[in-house]
């Protein structure tokens, strides 16, 4: 066991802004126990905020309490629970990726592990794979977020929780192909598998919805549009290769495209979405809305418009296949995802950043334990 530096969470809602004053994360000395067979001591380097830590503040996503938060990371391997694991050693630089797949449910077995229910539960009842809990304060259990928990200065993971990289891929660029990349290119490349030449539009220009927008464009999609209230993110989604990039309000007159994803999070933006699609064309869907909300549409349209309205969690993505994938198309220049950077911070500054998340100033902030 060991006394490590976490940001933990004593309550999901009822949390008021703005946090840089209310102080919803307490930055704590936590107690962290050693790896199990097949968990990892992992140091965390970099980890980014994302609107999904910021769902379980507000409690959009409930979670059970306290827990401590973060789950799109980089980090060097410190030790392994199992000396006979060959996959991984001490030094190690891993990507840290917030769905643990089993690889043995008949899900994972179809090549669907983003969607293992094993892993989800695990996530859900906030536990790592293999059973229980390795944090704790004062005695207490702490819930690990989505099975990271990168608010730290360390965090034990499953193993299947972590894809080795090259050691001379940037913490700070790293820790983004944990979640905003995976999920927003993985929508594009795995969930839509955009075709060179197809129309392609963009609902939201968060972390996810940018990386969305350079796999776009990688994938060959031509014109990319992107749409957000945002004047400065329409601007940053210009300087990346969006043809177009326009408010809300001015959708509706753009010409249907063949592929459209959303990635905001609201039912009205989704159906905003579905009917920006083309007769035949298809809608991906990656925010993910609170449980009470409710999609209209009409019924007839999927067959009369022979549309396709398709769900994509974690950008249907294997992140041991992906994740090399995409970091080689980062070093070819065409996922320049270090663009979507906006500042690099360290771990006590985060109810501020958070602040900043909430109120859309801020596409990717790197906090720092060190």
């Amino acid at each position: 066991m060991m006394d490590i530096t976490a940001a933990v969470l004593a309550r999901s809602g009822d949390n008021e802004r703005p946090y840089g004053t209310n102080l919803p994360l307490a930055v704590r000395t936590v107690q962290l126990d050693d790896p199990r067979p097949g968990e990892l001591l992992v140091r965390i380097d970099a980890a980014g905020l994302c609107h999904s830590d910021l769902s379980v503040i507000n409690g959009d996503r409930p979670r059970p309490m306290p827990m401590a938060l973060g789950h799109e990371a980089a980090g060097t391997v410190v030790a392994v629970g199992d000396q006979e694991d060959a996959g991984f050693a001490p030094g190690d630089r891993v990507v840290l990726v917030f769905l643990p797949s089993c690889g043995q449910c008949p899900v994972c077995a179809a090549g669907q592990g983003y969607l293992c229910p094993n892993g989800a539960a695990a996530n859900g009842e906030g536990r790592l794979m293999r059973g229980g809990r390795r944090l704790s304060l004062d005695g207490q259990p702490v819930h690990h977020h989505l099975g990271v928990s990168a608010f730290a200065t360390h965090a034990v993971v499953d193993r299947r929780s972590a894809v080795k990289i090259d050691a001379d891929v940037p913490a700070e660029v790293a820790a983004l192909f944990g979640c905003a990349v995976l999920t927003g290119v993985g929508a594009v490349m795995n969930t839509a598998q955009v075709r060179p030449g197809e129309s392609l539009r963009i609902y939201g220009l968060g972390g996810v919805g940018l990386a969305a927008l350079l796999g776009a464009l990688a994938a060959g999609a031509q014109p990319v549009t992107a749409i957000d209230p945002s004047p400065e993110k329409r601007a940053l989604a210009l300087e990346l290769g969006a043809a177009r990039a326009v408010a809300p309000d001015e959708a509706a007159a753009l010409p249907p495209a063949d592929v459209v994803i959303e990635t905001v999070g609201k039912a009205a933006v989704l159906a905003q979405a579905y009917a920006a699609a083309r007769r035949g064309g298809r809608i991906v869907t990656v925010g993910l809305p609170h449980p009470s909300e409710m999609l209209s549409i009409p019924a007839v349209s999927l067959v009369a418009d022979g549309k396709t309205l398709v769900g994509s969690y974690m950008g249907s993505s294997i992140p041991s296949r992906d994740i090399p994938r995409y970091i080689a198309l980062w070093r070819a220049g065409r996922l320049p995802v270090q663009k979507l950077l906006t500042s690099i911070s360290l771990l006590p500054d985060i109810n501020e950043l958070l602040d900043l998340l909430a109120e859309g100033k801020a596409v990717r902030q790197i906090v720092t334990p060190f």
